[in-house]
C-alpha cells in the first residue's frame, strides 16, 4: 500500500477540484467585467454625437459671421464625419429658402431617419439655433438624444446608456 502512494508522488498535474475552482473564479470575473465593458463601449459611441454637434456649432458660427444669420446643413456645408454613423442629425430652418418651420435632417447613410422625440426641438431664428442628434446606440427601445445651441450648451436630453 505504501509503495502505491510513493509511486503517485512523482506524477504532476492538477486535480479536477482545482480546475473547477479556477473555472468558477474566471466565470465570476467575467460576470463582473462584461457589463462594465458594454457600458463603456456604449459611452464611447456617444462621442460621435458630441463631435458632430461641435462641428455643427463651429459651422453655424462661421456662417453667422459671414451672413448675419444661421443656416441649414446645406447652407453651412455640413455633413456627418466618419464611416459609420449611429445618429440622425436635426436642425431647424432659417426660412430664407422658403422652408420656415421645417426641420433639416442628415440621415446616417445606412439607416432610416429616426423621428425627433426630444426637447428642446431643433429650431432656428435670426439670432439663435438648436441642433440635435438622435440615435439608438445599444439596440433597445430608448434613444440617445443630444442637443447643442448657439451658446454652445451641449446637453444629453435622453441617455441611452443604461447604468
Amino acid at each position: 500500500m505504501l509503495s502505491k502512494l510513493r509511486g503517485k508522488k512523482g506524477k504532476k498535474g492538477f486535480t479536477l477540484i482545482e480546475l473547477m475552482i479556477v473555472v468558477a473564479i474566471i466565470g465570476i470575473l467575467a460576470a463582473i467585467a462584461i457589463p462594465n465593458f458594454l457600458r463603456f463601449q456604449a459611452k464611447s459611441k456617444q462621442s460621435e454625437a458630441k463631435t458632430n454637434l461641435g462641428g455643427i456649432f463651429t459651422a453655424q458660427t462661421s456662417y453667422f459671421g459671414e451672413k448675419n444669420t444661421f443656416g441649414t446643413f446645406s447652407h453651412i456645408a455640413w455633413a456627418p464625419v466618419g464611416t459609420t454613423q449611429l445618429y440622425t442629425y436635426y436642425s431647424g430652418s432659417n426660412g430664407t429658402d422658403g422652408t420656415a418651420g421645417t426641420t433639416d435632417v442628415k440621415n446616417p447613410p445606412t439607416a432610416a431617419a429616426i423621428s425627433w422625440t426630444g426637447t428642446p426641438t431643433p429650431a432656428m431664428s435670426g439670432t439663435g439655433f438648436t441642433s440635435g442628434a438622435i440615435g439608438n446606440i445599444d439596440s433597445d427601445a430608448s434613444y440617445d438624444i443630444w442637443v447643442i445651441d448657439d451658446q454652445k450648451n451641449l446637453q444629453n436630453v435622453s441617455d441611452d446608456v443604461t447604468i
